[in-house]
């Protein structure tokens, strides 16, 4: 078994995992600094770097003893380094260089949204008796800072077939989830409170942009905001469960619709869910109900951000021959397919 220590920074996660042959999850470890952030109701980048410096080696020395492994028995090093936090990529990015310099180790830097749809190369629950996934595939990369749906015919072969134009999903839960009071972070949030709304109660508009497979969710939430303060101008109690019901299922409905029409355009013989707003039920109930092709999506924990999805890509990568060299810098902005 050939295997890979992955390092993952990009936001507020600092993770370090070994992988075996791209697939087995050796050991996989996430320090969380979701209590640090939750007073400012989201991502406070200075203190998640100043937090990643000090839980990267504690975490990476974890990671190769639960997976019982030394120095010796890697094969090669692979980091994020990009798209994510300039200040959080770096952390990660200079300590892989370190670590590949002084043990000798090969290093492959990769794409933060490549790690994303490789999780589900991971042979864990739901996937652990599937064969890798099938080409051609439409995957549809849905989380905080992200939402784009690709056409993937082979390994690191994608072609763009759309994007949010303003407000990734993710964002627009964890917006919607601090206008109604629910905390943070807001999808996790959002789905428990939408669980107890009637779904007949409300109706929010949905962002067709017909023609394309784009999407849209600012006017979504500015829908919310102005509902609620209409609401609240009446003199009534906001119906949270109501609201958080009615958000929830616009942004399924538009999500589910573009995902499914891609996949039979595009003759797709699987559909793939990645990143953290893949972890949503009513996400993933819908599509498995609506898909021309079966649907596969990561484990809830390889959802979030992890090291495991960062390794899988990163063997990929290895094995095809794909090496980063001493100048890798971070690109916080670095896209899944370039222009």
């Amino acid at each position: 078994m050939r295997r890979i220590l992955a390092i993952e920074t990009s936001c507020d996660e600092t993770a370090a995992a070994v992988i075996g042959d791209g697939r087995h999850v050796l050991s996989n470890v996430v320090a969380s600094q979701e209590a640090l952030h939750a007073p400012y109701g989201g991502v406070f980048p200075e203190l998640a770097s100043r937090q990643h410096i000090l839980s990267i080696v504690p975490v990476i020395e974890e990671a190769l003893t639960k997976a019982a492994v030394g120095w010796g028995d890697l094969d090669a090093l692979a980091v994020t380094y990009g798209p994510g936090l300039a200040g959080s990529l770096l952390v990660g990015v200079n300590t892989a260089k370190a670590l590949s310099l002084a043990r000798g180790l090969p290093l492959v830097g990769v794409n933060h949204l490549e790690g994303h749809i490789y999780a589900n190369w991971l042979r864990v629950p739901p996937n652990e008796d599937k064969p890798d996934p099938e080409f051609p595939l439409v995957c549809l990369i849905v989380s905080g800072g992200h939402t784009d749906l690709v056409l993937m015919t082979g390994h690191a072969r994608y072609l763009a077939l759309g994007s949010t134009l303003d407000d990734a999903a993710g964002e627009a839960f964890d917006k919607v989830a601090r206008m109604l009071g629910l905390g943070y972070p807001g999808g996790p949030a959002i789905q428990r409170t939408a669980g107890g709304g009637d779904p007949g109660a409300l109706t929010l508009p949905r962002a067709w942009l017909p023609g394309t497979y784009d999407f849209s969710f600012s006017g979504l939430k500015t829908a919310v905001l102005r509902l609620t303060r209409e609401i609240e101008a009446a003199g009534g109690d906001i119906p949270v469960a109501d609201v958080a019901r009615a958000f929830q299922d616009a942004v399924v409905d538009v999500l589910v619709t573009k995902t499914v029409q891609a996949a039979a355009a595009y003759g797709a013989r699987e559909v793939l869910l990645a990143g953290g707003v893949a972890a949503n039920a009513a996400l993933r109930e819908a599509i498995a109900a609506q898909s021309p092709a079966p649907v596969r999506y990561p484990a809830i924990w390889l959802c979030t951000d992890n090291a495991a999805m960062i390794g899988a890509a990163g063997y990929f990568a290895w094995d095809d021959g794909r090496r980063s060299g001493w100048d890798l810098d971070v690109v916080p902005s670095l896209p899944l397919v370039p222009a």
